[in-house]
């Protein structure tokens, strides 16, 4: 399985340009035997926190517009990181993929907030967890969201409906780089899985972000992974290694829930 990851800088409240920047990186990066491209988190506007009520897109009109004819056109999922978006007069943070036939896979709303940058005096929460879904060729997924990450609970959900891989969208801060690698470390041994993370680059004026997308197979080890700069990444992986991890380490056949608390 083919995967390729796009991590550039995200022009805060310039969907125009970020789209343009997209197509652009799909015309150069993206080959036949691509299977899935991987985008940021809030790829439309940034993180332009104070104008998102005015500029974010609303119910996904036109980036699923945009990202479907991109996955029609060069025959590839899209898990397509995350936007800025409106419902019923809320914004949310909202992850989505879209198969190479230009339907929607699957969407979810980033559950946490970060305090840190204020997102709850901008951003409503999501009220559901990330669920498991197909890609195309049968592979089961899931898509999480930057400071979800902190919060290994999510992914347990998603992990024990068989999913092989868990792709976290990002636009971290390179001071809390060590936390980014970590963290999806231990998301990959905890839970016997593939782990992908796409993250954002280069300085919004208020953050400097740390790039460094990454791939980690089932046991931990890092495969593939990208500095601090603009970059893509070209990484086969295989999931039968999955079986394998979750063969040798049984995690979910050893849970104990009846006692934890």
């Amino acid at each position: 399985m083919d995967i390729e990851i796009f991590q550039f800088k995200v022009e805060p409240a310039n969907p125009d340009l970020n789209e343009e920047t997209i197509s652009k990186w799909f015309s150069n990066y993206v080959t036949t035997d691509t299977d899935v491209v991987v985008l940021p988190e809030m790829w439309n506007n940034g993180y332009a926190l104070p104008q998102l009520k005015e500029l974010s897109d609303n119910q996904l009109t036109r980036s699923f517009e945009f990202i479907s004819k991109l996955a029609i056109k060069y025959h590839v999922d899209i898990i397509a990181g995350s936007v800025s978006n409106t419902m019923k007069d809320e914004v949310f943070n909202t992850a989505f993929a879209v198969s190479k036939n230009g339907y929607l896979l699957n969407n979810y709303d980033k559950v946490h907030l970060v305090p840190m940058l204020d997102e709850p005096s901008f951003l409503n929460a999501g009220n559901a967890v990330p669920e498991p879904f197909n890609l195309t060729n049968g592979a089961i997924v899931t898509q999480i969201i930057c400071y979800d990450l902190r919060f290994p609970e999510l992914l347990r959900y998603p992990a024990r409906k068989d999913a092989q891989i868990a792709f976290y969208v990002a636009q971290w801060p390179l001071v809390r780089l060590d936390h980014w690698i970590a963290l999806l470390k231990a998301r990959a041994i905890e839970n016997d899985m593939y782990v992908i993370g796409c993250n954002g680059c280069g300085d919004d004026g208020q953050t400097e972000y740390a790039g460094h997308s990454i791939v980690i197979n089932p046991n931990g080890e890092i495969i593939s992974q990208l500095d601090d700069k603009l970059g893509h990444i070209t990484c086969q992986i295989d999931l039968e290694a999955v079986a394998k991890q979750r063969d040798a380490i049984p995690v979910f056949k050893n849970l104990r829930p009846q006692l934890y608390k």
